[in-house]
């Protein structure tokens, strides 16, 4: 071809056949491969949740100056201990105690959703109390205007720490010994005056040593650290939740202060005779709402 001619070119349109070798076949065409689709599967149904029995489930000391924990029936929205309301946590689970007078018998209650009262009697074993009756009169001198006026202040801050609930879960615990070492005074123990009885003791005394070391029997924050009462000396209380809470009383030191947050074990204050007190010891006592507990009913055996 010349340069700079024009080539012409012209397109020859085969039928099939002639592109067919001789004595061949005709040329497989594969078709295009058709995706996978995967089924979409159902995310499984979440296992329902379990459904509390509607009975009351509890455990712990009943008897005089004892306590319970427990559960409530499915489905409550309130439930009490005679006429005592009770605080159900999210799960249901409830603290409550017996007074040291408390009668033979109590009546938990639960009322459900649908208006129905659930009841479960209890049965609360009474205790043989160290009695000890005196051939001499009580004393009738009362407080004098003085010391009541320094008294009064004092008893309100008690009797507020007392009610401050924090919503700390230490009453869930097994609560541990706070300090170790005779013990030199026991809760319910009564002196009766030619008949008249006295004041019982309130809580327990551990002869733990001036400056020894005690530490919190369970969880808890503190709503009270007082310096210098007039019985009390140097008074600890501590909130346990649920109404329950320990006070510790004539400490020669504190170690914590009020709002602070106390884990179990931790160390809270130094023995000491502090307030009216014949010699260094721990008072530890403990109480649920209004009703005082015996602190031996919590505790394992003395380490």
């Amino acid at each position: 071809m010349r340069r700079g001619s024009v080539a012409a070119f012209a397109i020859l349109t085969l039928p099939l056949s002639a592109c067919i070798p001789q004595g061949g076949s005709a040329p497989v065409v594969e078709p295009a491969p058709t995706p996978v689709v995967q089924p979409v599967r159902a995310a499984p149904a979440p296992a329902p949740s379990p459904t509390r029995p509607e009975i009351f489930s509890f455990g712990g000391q009943l008897e005089q100056g004892g306590w319970i924990r427990g559960q409530a029936p499915g489905g409550a929205v309130s439930a009490r201990i005679g006429e005592t309301a009770l605080t159900l946590g999210e799960d249901g689970r409830f603290f409550a105690g017996f007074d040291r007078d408390a009668g033979p018998t109590a009546m938990l209650s639960a009322t459900l959703a649908d208006g129905r009262i659930i009841t479960s009697p209890l049965n609360v074993a009474p205790r043989n109390w160290n009695i000890e009756r005196v051939n001499v009169a009580r004393g009738t001198g009362g407080a004098s205007a003085a010391f009541m006026r320094r008294r009064r202040p004092e008893l309100e801050a008690i009797a507020a720490a007392r009610a401050d609930e924090t919503g700390s879960a230490g009453w869930r615990q097994d609560f541990i010994w706070p300090a170790t070492g005779r013990i030199s005074g026991r809760f319910g123990s009564q002196r009766i005056y030619r008949g008249e009885p006295g004041s019982y003791h309130s809580g327990l005394d551990i002869a733990g040593g001036q400056g020894t070391t005690y530490v919190a029997p369970a969880d808890g924050v503190v709503t009270l650290a007082a310096e210098d009462f007039s019985l009390e000396g140097r008074l600890l209380i501590i909130d346990h939740g649920q109404g329950l809470n320990s006070a510790f009383l004539h400490s020669s030191e504190l170690l914590v202060r009020e709002g602070q947050a106390v884990k179990q074990g931790q160390p809270l204050g130094r023995i000491g005779a502090t307030g009216r007190a014949t010699g260094p010891h721990l008072h530890w006592s403990i109480k649920w709402r209004d009703t005082r507990l015996d602190p031996l009913l919590f505790l394992p055996p003395m380490p």
